[in-house]
């Protein structure tokens, strides 16, 4: 038997910096998982905190996900850059594959995972 899924509303997407991004872990079911939501104008985007290259973190600093001129997601460990939109990798050790995406949705102003 399968559990319902939970809605969980992590942050105002105003609590998150237009081009910036801010991780989160998630815990709903006992599975620990590394997620980071990044805000692009007034729409946020999700994804499993996971470089498709290594699978480490993609940063080392908390909440430091972006390039310097914030058009791309970065990981810093092997210098690969991610679409933000899409998640796929513009160039890198790990060029034409993705990050895997975290579904989430914005609710009256709230960024919500739905599991």
């Amino acid at each position: 038997m399968s559990l319902p899924q939970i809605p969980t509303a992590l942050c105002q997407l105003n609590e998150i910096p237009d081009g910036e991004a801010r991780g989160f872990t998630l815990d709903p079911d006992g599975t620990r998982t590394e997620i980071f939501i990044v805000r692009k104008g007034a729409k946020a985007f999700g994804y499993i905190n996971s470089c498709p290259h290594a699978r480490w973190p993609l940063e080392f600093i908390d909440d430091q996900f972006m390039t310097l001129d914030k058009r791309h997601i970065q990981c810093v460990n092997h210098g690969a850059w991610f679409e933000i939109e899409t998640g796929f990798c513009l160039g890198g050790p790990c060029k034409g594959e993705s990050l895997k995406s975290f579904p989430v949705r914005l609710s009256e102003g709230w960024i919500v995972a739905d599991r």
